[in-house]
């Protein structure tokens, strides 16, 4: 009893640890909170371009030019441009809270294991590896819910979001909720993973370049996001065809894949059409959630 309490007194080994861990807990919740409030703040440019991402989600089920897919919206009216906005809204802040923040506790854990042999400049991207496959469990279910209202061949059947979330919980998880599951999981943790590999050296490398930090952090989100765009956007679109339908035939991924290869003429280019404002609107959002994520961080030590 003595030697612990002269111990605690003289602050001894067990006291700092106490407060070294204490310390840890604090900087890991900032991570989530900064990672909320940065990505709440890239939802603005979600929210003004949204009818930009559903005129891209209509090249992608139904294959249309651009003119075509502008002209069903149009002729939809106002009132439907905005259905399905809710859960992207919702989605992009909370993803951000999830993955910036598990990124960082996953990271802390595996700098700090004695067994860890890994080179320190491949740890951000293993850990990005892994929020990435948490993400694509807990945030499946709201892809599906967007991706079902946003089609307007649901909309006379499943009129409503309650509707879309009374159909899909009627069925199993695999069918329902987490359609589509496999590729998600693929595109989110291979995503991540590459931008929190990229997003630091890429900073560095701009921020050499006489760029202050806020602009060299945005400069590296936006250019770190095209990357991803590029590499990633096949498997988005996969995702979009398998998830934008609820009951009928329900093939697999490789069945599904097969079939959109073909339905794009087994072409590159069509495939890829709309990709190009995916990706600007994807720098945008990701260059402020980039920015904003660094300054926050910085200011809080």
């Amino acid at each position: 009893m003595s030697n612990n309490t002269g111990s605690t007194m003289t602050g001894g080994p067990d006291h700092k640890q106490d407060e070294e861990g204490l310390r840890h807990s604090v900087v890991r919740f900032q991570s989530y909170l900064h990672g909320g409030t940065s990505s709440l703040l890239s939802t603005i440019p979600t929210l003004i371009v949204f009818p930009v991402y559903k005129t891209v989600f209509r090249q992608q089920i139904h294959n249309n030019p651009v003119h075509q897919a502008v002209g069903q919206l149009f002729k939809e009216g106002p009132v439907k441009l905005y259905r399905g906005v809710a859960p992207p809204l919702l989605m992009r802040t909370l993803n951000g809270t999830l993955l910036f923040g598990l990124q960082d506790t996953i990271l802390c854990q595996l700098s700090s294991s004695p067994q860890n042999n890994i080179s320190a400049s491949a740890l951000p991207a293993l850990a990005g590896f892994w929020a990435g496959i948490v993400e694509g469990v807990v945030f499946t279910p709201f892809e599906r819910v967007q991706n079902v209202l946003q089609n307007s061949q649901n909309d006379r059947h499943l009129p409503s979001l309650k509707s879309v979330l009374l159909r899909l919980k009627a069925q199993s998880l695999a069918l329902g909720y987490y359609r589509a599951f496999l590729p998600i999981a693929a595109r989110n943790a291979l995503g991540s993973s590459l931008y929190f590999g990229l997003k630091g050296p890429v900073c560095a490398a701009v921020a050499a370049e006489g760029l202050s930090p806020m602009a060299s952090s945005f400069v590296s989100g936006a250019l770190t996001s095209m990357v991803i765009s590029l590499t990633l956007y096949p498997l988005s679109v996969l995702v979009a065809n398998m998830q934008a339908q609820v009951g009928g035939e329900v093939p697999g991924v490789m069945t599904c894949w097969r079939k959109l290869w073909r339905s794009r003429d087994r072409s590159v280019a069509m495939l890829y059409r709309g990709g190009s404002l995916v990706i600007l609107r994807s720098c945008i959002t990701w260059g402020i959630a980039t920015a904003m994520y660094d300054r926050q961080k910085k200011e809080s030590g």
